[in-house]
């Protein structure tokens, strides 16, 4: 017979659901008296956006859902029923919203079971391999691998400049140690907690960012981090192509710099042996991109070791041929009393936290794209809580230490690994040996932290057309066009307008993305409405779009866009120096401003987003939907 919808709006009541669908006569509840219904009863906990579902699924004579339910008994397990074709002509389901939000009281993040599924009935044009949810007989991430994926991040030459940027700017060098240390505390937890979603449901970031900012609206977080991924992969992709510059120079015994003084290309910024260089480690990457994401975990895998052995290796050569640490070791702060930047440590400590928070902003955002391989969530929590913060303080320290050893062996100091590694001359051998394992960091870091993310952000956009090979390729070309060796070429540029700039961008999706999982979901998703578009599911808001995040989301980038424009040189210099004599309050509330622009970002726009959302978690709560097959 033809379905027909009853909804009741009273308050609400909340059945326990069975097991199973039994015979027996069961009561269908209502604002009134129960009345009695000879057909089977079993009560779906479901979501608003699910009981548009159940519209559609009402057209057919058989529904296949997998629903959750939580037992009475002392032990509070999680039972699974499947609801298929009634014996009887007719079947009622009642839905309960806020019944789906019962949980444990004593149930924590690592308790959580994995509950990665296939999609029922999902849209063709949102799904594809790639952004499945991976199953748990599909997970092969145990917490050694992504301790080592950390390693492997870790221990590169933008992380080795990031410690020689804080001695740059002043500080001594436990101050800057303990600056990055601090700085990898405070990012472990976005990090944890936005891997705890991938690691749950398998699936990967732009698929995640659907619950908070809608089918569409996904595509926004997931192509601003994207375009970071770009810009970070031809930053990264310039440093190994300059090792195998300096690899091939000392083979021939040639000059590094009479080489590429003598073949500039002016229009680039580059000469034509360097930019060739660039293209065979371009071609390298990509070679290993196409072989799917199993590729890169043997990579990382394998490298972590080698990472480590050569970095300690480079550490005794520099304290052996120093005959010591050096001078900067010892060197006082530049902030100390007498010194030249006395009293103005707060004014560079608070900035260099969010520039070294910004670091890793990105992979805070899409750490579920590797968690989703998790073998478990303690897993996915041991590995990063052991990769992370440990291994940065420790490579930070070396860094700076070798760089301190450096100014004695060569009369100046050489921040630069792939500079000091030419300098050091110990024959081709051992050169290309080094710069071999330099190529091995670059590589590892490259590959699992701007490819892999804006490859999902470029599928996410046509899943139906585009996949993650050519999502790579994408990356590897748009990272190539914004000519990254002119981004590296200042210090200050690198740490004030680039890594601060992005973090501004990049800081309120995180607070959105975390507030929304943790506090309005509850830490339970309908993977089936990630999957699916159209009026009445889950996630699709106004056409696709929530524009409550997106308000949010202009609302966490706003106040930082003043003190961006003015580091970044937006605005003249004459202009700004005007600027600064006439307000000078506001001028220095923006500076201010600007310096928290990850945290700004992140509590603005979860703040506003909660807000915001308040009605929307709390609507439909006492609404009761029955279906009458």
């Amino acid at each position: 017979t033809a379905p027909t919808v009853h909804r009741h709006n009273h308050p609400r009541q909340v059945q326990h659901p069975r097991s199973r669908l039994e015979p027996a006569t069961s009561a269908v509840m209502g604002p009134g008296p129960a009345t009695a219904s000879p057909a089977p009863v079993a009560s779906r906990v479901v979501t608003r956006g699910e009981a548009g579902r159940a519209d559609k699924a009402c057209a057919t004579p058989r529904i296949s859902r997998r629903v959750a339910t939580q037992a009475s008994s002392s032990s509070t397990a999680a039972r699974r029923v499947r609801l298929g074709a009634s014996p009887s002509p007719t079947s009622t389901i009642v839905s309960s919203r806020a019944s789906r939000r019962v949980r444990p009281a004593a149930a924590s993040l690592l308790d959580d079971p994995i509950e990665a599924r296939p999609p029922n009935e999902p849209s063709a044009d949102l799904l594809n391999e790639d952004l499945a949810p991976v199953a748990p007989a599909q997970r092969t991430f145990t917490t050694y691998d992504i301790a080592a994926l950390w390693i492997g991040l870790v221990v590169c030459v933008p992380a080795y400049t990031l410690a020689g940027s804080v001695i740059d700017l002043g500080m001594s060098a436990a101050q800057g140690i303990a600056c990055i240390a601090i700085a990898n505390l405070i990012v472990l937890l976005p990090m944890v907690l936005n891997g705890h979603a991938g690691c749950k449901y398998g699936v990967p970031f732009p698929v995640l960012a659907r619950s908070a900012f809608g089918i569409k609206g996904a595509n926004v977080p997931a192509v601003m981090r994207a375009l970071v991924g770009c810009g970070w992969f031809g930053i990264q992709t310039h440093v190994g192509g300059q090792a195998i510059f300096a690899i091939a120079c000392a083979a021939l015994k040639l000059s590094t710099a009479g080489v590429a003084s003598a073949h500039l290309v002016p229009a680039l910024g580059i000469s034509s042996y360097e930019l060739l260089c660039y293209v065979a480690f371009w071609a390298a990457q990509v070679a290993v991109v196409v072989k799917g994401i199993e590729s890169i975990r043997v990579v990382e895998k394998y490298a972590a070791p080698v990472l480590i052995v050569l970095c300690v290796s480079l550490f005794v050569w520099a304290y052996a041929a120093a005959g010591g640490l050096g001078a900067m070791l010892s060197s006082p702060s530049a902030f100390v009393v007498g010194g030249p930047k006395e009293g103005q440590f707060l004014s560079v400590f608070l900035p260099m936290i969010t520039a070294v928070v910004g670091f890793w902003a990105t992979l805070s955002l899409n750490i579920s794209d590797f968690t989703r391989y998790a073998i478990s969530q303690e897993a996915q929590f041991k590995g990063q809580t052991i990769g992370l913060p440990f291994f940065m303080a420790a490579f930070s320290f070396m860094s700076v230490a070798i760089t301190s050893c450096s100014a004695v062996i060569f009369g100046t100091a050489v921040a630069d690994p792939v500079a000091l590694l030419a300098k050091a001359d110990g024959g081709p051998l051992t050169t290309a040996v080094a710069m071999g394992g330099l190529l091995v960091a670059t590589l590892s870091t490259n590959i699992a932290a701007n490819i892999v993310a804006p490859a999902n952000a470029f599928v996410n956009l046509a899943p139906s057309k585009l996949s993650f090979r050519a999502g790579g390729i994408t990356t590897a070309v748009l990272g190539t066009a914004i000519l990254p060796w002119r981004l590296m070429a200042d210090a200050s540029g690198y740490v004030f307008v680039w890594l601060i700039g992005y973090s501004a961008l990049l800081g309120p999706i995180a607070g959105i993305m975390i507030a929304d999982y943790f506090l309005v979901r509850r830490r339970t998703l309908d993977v089936d409405a990630l999957y699916e578009s159209g009026e009445g599911t889950a996630y699709w808001y106004e056409n696709g779009f929530n524009t409550r995040a997106m308000w949010a989301f202009a609302a966490g980038v706003a106040p930082n866009v003043p003190g961006f424009a003015l580091s970044a040189g937006i605005v003249p210099a004459a202009a700004a120096r005007s600027l600064r004599l006439s307000f000078p309050g506001a001028m220095h509330a923006f500076d201010v401003v600007y310096g928290y622009a990850w945290f700004v970002g992140f509590f603005v726009g979860a703040g506003l987003y909660l807000a915001l959302m308040r009605g929307e978690s709390r609507a439909g709560e006492d609404e009761e939907v029955s279906y009458t097959f």
